[in-house]
């Protein structure tokens, strides 16, 4: 009899533990779905790891009034979060124009519980939608756009920020206070059809949760988890290859395609893109690497920035791909690099001199440093095109962080972009036309900070000339796209985005 028991409570258990698997590998990043409110007609949940995305099928009356009726996917969350995803129904004309489908934070799996959700709607309207207490009105604060197909929606505290854009473009922000869900909610993924006998199916894309940085981080000391994403520049489609609960920092692309290179704790790894793995990549007694490294143009060097604090700071440094033991090549720091010369005999450093900071060049083999900036305030990110003819760099010079070019040699300095943002940090793609950056927000950042933790852009500007779009939008900042990230046919870029909870 005690045999039998035994039996069948290891039975149950591991039913139980394959339940729990199974649902978290058909659902992604989520615990579970199912149809909210009463005789709401059956919809469905599919999440496909290939592509890594959702499938939603609901139907339903409506969410609004005093109860709801929709198709959720969720899982339970306490704290402060960021909800985002990209988003769109799978037909484009529904039978009801009013069918939505978007983010929802909700109290309960009740029909008449209080809610918060970012909905989009069928005929383009987008709003922050909520119902403060049990079986209440559903208020609304509609969005300055229509068509929204990108989706955030963010809690602090018992405040609630929409972010909501058409891919492409900067986020318009709609936001509501004191509304008071609870410590612990059910997040997720909606779709209802507003109509009881129709089923609408939509597709939900780049789907991330991050938890941000608490009020009681302190930068530089305090660090959260990584993603290592791959970004397709010509439709914005992201793809996690890796997460680990380090601060993992500035993928570069080997020109080979195979594999990335990037830092953290202050050592090198690569990164094997087939294999998913890193291995540490040997720079002997230099061990205190950070983020302002780069490759040659012919992937056979690695140009190092190590911080050496008897000689002022971050020191530069050179070692073969492989590994080695590294050559110093500045006498003194700060000195941070930023880019090899096509040819491999230069390297651009941003150093700081004059009590400023300003680009410099150097030979690779060490010697004599070239000033190329002079202007007042802090110039960075220096990066050679391809074809060795001019530098792209970022500048503060005008009161707003900017992207600049001048020539090889430091003249005609011209800028680039235009102070929408904070833009930091151009790269060129190996093609020579295009070129990405990051941008913070100036509500966020000074103009001469580019710190962990905040609400980024990476943004896509023709070197032929035209206007910046929006290709990710992201919880990042330092460490994201340092270096040149760009993948050998110009097609695809790595960056980091970070989560307090990645990785565990």
């Amino acid at each position: 009899m005690r045999s039998f028991l035994q039996k069948t409570a290891l039975l149950l258990l591991f039913v139980l533990v394959q339940g729990a698997v199974h649902a978290q590998t058909t659902l992604g990043i989520f615990t579970d779905h199912q149809d909210i409110g009463t005789n709401v007609k059956p919809g469905s949940a599919t999440y496909l790891p290939a592509t890594q995305q959702y499938k939603v099928t609901g139907a339903g009356t409506n969410i609004w009034g005093d109860h709801d009726e929709f198709q959720f996917v969720y899982k339970k969350l306490t704290g402060d979060f960021i909800l985002y995803a990209r988003a769109n129904f799978e037909t484009p004309k529904g039978v009801e124009p009013h069918r939505k489908l978007g983010w929802m934070v909700r109290q309960s799996l009740a029909g008449n519980a209080p809610h918060i959700s970012a909905a989009v709607h069928g005929d383009g309207l987008t709003s922050l939608q909520f119902r403060k207490t049990v079986g209440d009105a559903t208020a609304e604060t509609q969005a300055t756009i229509t068509g929204a197909d990108v989706i955030q929606l963010e809690r602090t505290g018992t405040t609630y920020t929409m972010r909501v854009a058409r891919f492409g473009q900067p986020f318009t922000v709609q936001q509501v206070t004191d509304v008071a869900l609870g410590d612990a909610v059910y997040v997720g993924l909606f779709v209802t059809s507003h109509n009881a006998g129709v089923v609408e199916k939509a597709v939900f894309r780049d789907v991330r949760i991050a938890i941000p940085a608490p009020a009681s981080l302190t930068p530089y000391r305090d660090y959260l988890g990584s993603h290592i994403e791959l970004l397709d520049v010509a439709n914005g489609h992201r793809e996690i290859v890796y997460t680990s609960p380090k601060s993992l920092q500035a993928p570069n692309w080997r020109p080979n395609g195979k594999s990335l290179v990037y830092n953290s704790d202050g050592l090198m790894y690569n990164f094997d893109l087939a294999a998913r793995k890193p291995t540490v990549l040997p720079t002997g007694d230099v061990k205190n690497n950070n983020n302002d490294h780069v490759l040659s143009f012919d992937g056979t060097m690695l140009g190092l920035s190590s911080g050496v604090d008897k000689l002022g700071g971050s020191i530069v440094y050179t070692v073969p791909v492989t590994g080695g033991t590294p050559r110093q090549i500045t006498p003194r720091g700060p000195s941070y690099l930023h880019s090899w010369s096509p040819d491999k005999q230069y390297l651009l450093f941003t150093g700081e001199r004059n009590k400023d900071f300003d680009i410099y060049r150097v030979s690779a083999t060490g010697g004599p440093e070239v000033r190329l900036t002079t202007a007042a305030g802090l110039d960075d990110g220096a990066e050679y095109t391809p074809d060795g003819r001019y530098i792209y760099f970022n500048s503060v010079r005008t009161g707003t962080m900017q992207i600049w070019r001048m020539r090889a040699d430091g003249t005609d300095q011209q800028p680039v972009t235009h102070g929408d943002f904070h833009d930091w940090f151009p790269h060129v793609s190996p093609d020579g036309k295009w070129l990405v950056f990051v941008s913070f927000l100036k509500d966020e950042v000074s103009p001469n900070d580019h710190p962990f933790y905040k609400h980024v852009y990476l943004r896509l500007l023709p070197i032929a000339g035209g206007e910046p779009k929006v290709i990710a939008y992201l919880y990042g900042g330092q460490g994201t796209i340092n270096t040149p990230s760009w993948s050998p046919d110009s097609k695809r870029v790595a960056f980091v985005s970070n989560s307090a909870d990645a990785g565990k």
